[in-house]
């Protein structure tokens, strides 16, 4: 979507508002499709001052594993992103502007950025998640699975062996 904004970037105190749906489910995260419907995105940008500011607002449904249990969780997210657009950089390595020298923005270009750099590399369905039992694979968030978790650091293994020769 591309985004004009030669009106706010010549008037200062000027707002321009847009709202619209961008397609990103076919987009793979780590072999997942976690964008399970479009995702709506409403950007403001505004001039204070000379100083140009988009705020951009994403809210999607998602579905995807936890990394831990594998129990599938859904829901909305909603994340905010803001950037300060400037029509010319004068250092090329600044990172914190975005430059739009024709006074328009590619705006699907920003958001699906956004959105995959502030992506979770780990996905819990609880901060208190505890994950499979590594001997049986039950859920443990589900009960304990009776399995004897008492395990013997390998490198004293020698010595447990000792001790039972005796």
């Amino acid at each position: 979507m591309l985004f004009e904004l030669k009106s706010v970037f010549l008037s200062d105190g000027e707002t321009k508002s847009i709202s619209y749906e961008l397609d990103m489910t076919d987009i793979d995260i780590d072999g997942i499709f976690p964008f399970t419907a479009p995702v709506s995105v409403t950007a403001d940008a505004c001039n204070r001052t000379g100083l140009v500011t988009l705020n951009i607002t994403c809210e999607y449904p998602f579905s995807r594993p936890c990394d831990r249990c594998g129990v599938l969780v859904s829901g909305v997210e909603r994340q905010v992103f803001s950037h300060r657009l400037v029509q010319e950089l004068v250092d090329e390595t600044n990172d914190d502007y975005i430059e739009t020298p024709d006074f328009t923005l590619e705006l699907d270009e920003v958001v699906v950025s956004d959105l995959i750099l502030n992506y979770p590399q780990k996905f819990l369905c609880g901060e208190d998640c505890r994950g499979l039992c590594p001997k049986c694979g039950k859920n443990l968030n589900e009960g304990k699975c009776g399995c004897d978790t008492a395990q013997v650091d390998p490198r004293l293994e020698i010595l447990k062996q000792l001790m039972e020769d005796e």
